[in-house]
C-alpha cells in the first residue's frame, strides 16, 4: 500500500509540474501580438479582443475569492475614470461559482462593458488564462492600441504610462 501511494504521489507532484510549466510558459512575449481570443461578455454578447483598437487595453485577470484582487479593485476603477477615452477595461473574473462576482464587482463599481466569467471547478484552467500564462491573480496585462502585449504591470505602470501618452499627443 506504501508502494502504491508513493507512487501516486510522484504521478501527482510530476503532473502538477508539467501543468505549471506548461500554464507559466505558453505565452506571448512582451512586443509580440496579444493572443487573441473570442469570448462571451456577461450581458450575453460576443467579444473579440482584436476588435479593441485605438485604446490601450487592460486585461485584469482577477477573483471575488481572492482577497488581493478585491483590494485592487477601487484602483481599477479609478482607472477606468480617469482614462474614459484612452483606456478599455476588460476584466475576466475567475469563479467557481456563477453568482458571488457579481456581488463583488457591483459593489466595487465595475460599470465598463467588458466583463467576462469563467466558472470551473478549477479557476486557473482558464482558457485564456492559460493562454496568456497567469498561474496567480491578481494580474494585469497591458495590450498597446495596435494589439501588442505591453507587458504585466501594476496599476502605477500603467497610470505613469498612460500619463505619458496623454502628455506627448497634447
Amino acid at each position: 500500500m506504501k508502494k502504491v501511494f508513493k507512487y501516486l504521489s510522484i504521478v501527482l507532484i510530476a503532473l502538477l509540474g508539467l501543468g505549471y510549466v506548461y500554464i507559466k510558459y505558453t505565452t506571448a512575449e512582451e512586443g509580440e501580438l496579444a493572443p487573441d481570443f473570442e469570448t462571451t461578455l456577461i450581458d450575453g454578447s460576443s467579444f473579440k479582443l482584436s476588435d479593441q483598437k485605438n485604446k490601450y487595453v487592460l486585461l485584469d485577470f482577477w477573483g471575488s475569492w481572492c482577497a488581493p484582487c478585491i483590494k485592487e479593485n477601487p484602483k481599477i476603477v479609478k482607472l477606468y475614470k480617469k482614462y474614459p477615452n484612452k483606456l478599455t477595461i476588460v476584466t475576466l473574473a475567475l469563479e467557481k461559482d456563477s453568482l458571488t462576482w457579481r456581488k463583488a464587482a457591483k459593489r466595487d463599481g465595475f460599470e465598463w462593458k467588458n466583463q467576462i466569467v469563467h466558472q470551473n471547478k478549477f479557476v486557473m484552467l482558464s482558457p485564456i488564462a492559460r493562454m496568456y500564462g497567469v498561474s496567480e491573480i491578481p494580474t494585469k496585462f497591458l495590450i498597446s492600441p495596435d494589439g501588442k502585449l505591453i507587458g504585466e504591470r501594476t496599476f502605477e505602470e500603467i497610470d505613469q504610462l498612460l500619463s505619458n501618452v496623454i502628455l506627448q499627443k497634447e
